[in-house]
């Protein structure tokens, strides 16, 4: 059973809590205090769950061998069910009350641009590895701002790039209605239109389970390559769909569709989709792969390998290395410039992270799988978009 996690309820009692600290400087010699929000309740859990078991799995294995410096990681992982306004009052509680140094694998973007200006802007506390991200978040550089995972619209040129690779030359782009997935699919149209590609787009809105009047539109069109930008639910039920209207058109998708969830629901109406990751398989036989598995089972029993929880322990495997590297008091500030000096960090389970001065976004790589037998298999090394 998952341990009881604090909730948003207690934060008007107790964020201005006076610690005798400012915000940012961290309790010498106590634990190094970390935090993130994350969808663990409502539609987006079946993503923020396994984020949260990744994370734990890993600071968990990390404490039992010592800790940093001696010193245990306490992070403390807050349901926003996915809500910026929420997100806002789990900044502030995290930030005020529990005296977090850092904030360490978030979920989503508008959720976690939502508490810029207090965390970035008046607290000066840093926000690692959020899954999720835009361009604008990066270029120019932000102040404690930096990124662990490809950025989605790097993601879909990367999907794109792979469809033309295969001989794509008519494509139908399928994404949900809000702004962020249609800059994502804006991007990818670009990428296949710079080609010489035929883009069609299907709008479906968000949350849609019923997909036979998309499918049947995508049928009447007669592409020769689908990109989904969908999330994994969705995904999942434009894969069945395609099966139940005998639509075999191959299929790509960025890394929101690549999950256990949608080997799950699609089941063998998945074979064959194809999809860029942020890592490699959680089935990989690697031995930094294999220690994830390990940690997870003992860590978190009963959770199985997926892609998100892999994602969430690499980055957290990072992060550690730039805790680890910090000689003398862990604050935000000394955080913030272990990161930008830290050179490159490499964890064995995603494409080594590289950040400096001006580079606030480490990587721009993801690796090519393909559903094959019931599971994601690599397709390649990791490759970023040309």
């Amino acid at each position: 059973m998952r341990k009881t996690l604090l909730t948003v309820g207690v934060v008007l009692a107790t964020a201005l809590t006076a610690c005798g600290t400012q915000a940012g400087e961290g309790d010498a010699g106590g634990p190094i205090k970390l935090g993130a929000w994350l969808p663990l309740s409502g539609p987006q859990a079946s993503g923020g769950l396994p984020q949260e078991a990744g994370t734990h799995a890993f600071f968990d294995q990390l404490n039992e061998a010592g800790g940093i410096h001696g010193r245990p990681v306490e992070w403390t992982p807050v349901d926003n069910a996915f809500d910026p306004q929420q997100t806002i009052q789990v900044a502030r509680q995290l930030v005020s009350r529990d005296r977090v140094v850092a904030i360490v694998n978030a979920n989503g973007t508008a959720t976690t641009e939502a508490t810029f200006p207090f965390v970035l802007e008046q607290n000066d506390i840093p926000i690692f590895g959020t899954y999720g991200g835009s361009t604008a978040w990066y270029d120019p550089p932000r102040d404690a701002l930096f990124g662990s995972q490809t950025l989605y619209e790097n993601q879909a040129r990367a999907a794109a790039q792979w469809a033309l690779h295969e001989g794509a030359k008519k494509v139908t782009i399928i994404r949900n209605d809000p702004a962020a997935f249609v800059n994502v699919g804006a991007v990818a149209t670009t990428e296949l239109e710079k080609a010489g590609a035929e883009v069609s787009t299907v709008e479906v809105k968000l949350g849609t389970t019923d997909y036979s009047p998309f499918v049947s539109q995508i049928r009447s069109a007669a592409p020769d390559a689908v990109l989904t930008i969908l999330p994994i639910q969705e995904a999942a039920a434009y894969l069945n769909e395609m099966a139940l209207q005998g639509v075999e058109i191959p299929s790509y998708g960025y890394s929101p569709t690549v999950g256990n969830s949608l080997l799950d629901l699609a089941g063998t109406n998945a074979e064959g989709f194809r999809a860029v990751s942020l890592t490699l398989p959680p089935t990989a036989d690697n031995p930094e792969v294999e220690e994830y598995r390990q940690a997870l089972a003992k860590y978190k029993p009963g959770e199985k390998p997926d892609f998100y929880s892999l994602a969430t322990y690499g980055s957290a495997k990072a992060f550690a290395q730039v805790l680890a590297s910090i000689d003398g008091e862990i604050t935000s500030k000394s955080i913030t410039d272990a990161i930008v000096t830290s050179g490159t960090l490499d964890t064995g389970v995603m494409p080594p992270l590289t950040f400096g001065a001006d580079e606030h976004l480490g990587t721009d790589s993801v690796v090519r799988v393909q559903v094959e037998g019931g599971k994601f298999v690599p397709i390649g090394d990791f490759v970023s978009p040309q």
